[in-house]
């Protein structure tokens, strides 16, 4: 199973060293391999420390390097002004914990997926992280694919660097003894080629904005902070509409695109219904549907899930993979 490192409150007192005294230490909820925790400092300022443990031996292979990944996210993301946290501390030594550290400022605000919104606040939430997708998508790279050495991903091309993706989830899958239908993934991404090599500017994408990652203000109910950058991507903006629904199919929320086209973007799925807008980028969506399916489905090993929900997410992505490659192939 994959395991959190343990950190200690003095651990946390060795590594915050650089940044400031500690008054007091708490462990932060959410974080699927990685430990989380909230510092005070005696300056008044909160932090946030997040260890990732040494051992690799079940990361899937876009999950290599993914702190380095979140720090640069933050760095450019708060270098943009955007609503990330504000890198304070890299630590790589392994001296004071046994794994890699990264320190952020804590950001105030209501985690979205613990609220029960009712239709209008909803609505603004939506529309808000709408927004805040197409600032994002302004930020652009030199190659494509996941940016960390370790996971050797990157391409000077999208076509290349998302076949590279989902060769490395086929070869997880394989490691794992996870049963996918190997050939109609691959013959599904050859054939559609030209759509995909329609993204020539690799654009920032966070690929994991779901409820659980964003912070809205309380009185508002728009985003006020985005976390856990770490699966971010080099890329094409469309995939970010998986990240952000990720059992989806079918429709595009229209609240979210309505607060992209208002910040000035164009995902180029028209209103949201599939067959409204361009072709070609219904296709790439749900070509990434399928690759994201896949990493749905393979996860549920190395992490050893447990608990009633589990069968059901697997028959979920399962059925979203089937549906989305038979769209493919129509």
């Amino acid at each position: 199973m994959l395991t959190k490192t343990e950190v200690t409150d003095d651990q946390v007192v060795a590594l915050l060293a650089p940044v400031g005294a500690v008054r007091t230490v708490a462990p932060l909820s959410g974080g699927m391999f990685a430990s989380v925790l909230r510092a005070d400092l005696a300056d008044g300022r909160a932090v946030v420390v997040k260890v990732t443990g040494a051992d690799t031996a079940r990361l899937l292979r876009y999950e290599h390097g993914v702190l380095g990944t979140e720090a640069e996210v933050d760095r450019l993301g708060h270098a943009a002004g955007l609503p990330v946290p504000r890198v304070l501390h890299v630590d790589t030594t392994r001296a004071h914990v046994d794994g890699d550290a990264l320190v952020t400022t804590f950001l105030d605000g209501d985690l979205w997926s613990a609220l029960d919104l009712d239709a209008d606040g909803s609505a603004r939430a939506r529309r808000s992280l709408g927004a805040l997708m197409a600032r994002l998508h302004r930020l652009t790279g030199d190659r494509f694919g996941y940016p960390a050495p370790e996971a050797g991903l990157t391409a000077p091309t999208w076509p290349e660097a998302f076949d590279a993706m989902v060769r490395a989830v086929l070869d997880d899958a394989e490691r794992w003894g996870v049963d996918l239908p190997v050939d109609r993934i691959l013959g599904a991404v050859a054939r559609h080629r030209d759509p995909l090599a329609a993204v020539t500017t690799p654009r920032l994408v966070h690929a994991d904005l779901w409820a659980g990652n964003v912070l809205l203000d309380p009185e508002g109910r728009t985003v006020v902070g985005v976390l856990d950058g770490e699966r971010a991507l080099w890329g094409d903006p469309v995939f970010e509409l998986v990240g952000a629904d990720q059992l989806g199919v079918g429709a595009v929320d229209p609240d979210l695109l309505a607060g992209y086209r208002d910040a000035g973007g164009d995902l180029g799925v028209g209103d949201g219904t599939p067959g409204s807008g361009d072709p070609d980028a219904w296709r790439r969506l749900r070509l990434y549907r399928a690759y994201f399916a896949c990493l749905l489905v393979v996860e549920l090993l190395p992490r050893a899930y447990t608990g009633d929900w589990v069968a059901g997410h697997e028959r979920a992505a399962r059925a979203n993979l089937r549906t989305v490659l038979d769209e493919l192939d129509a």
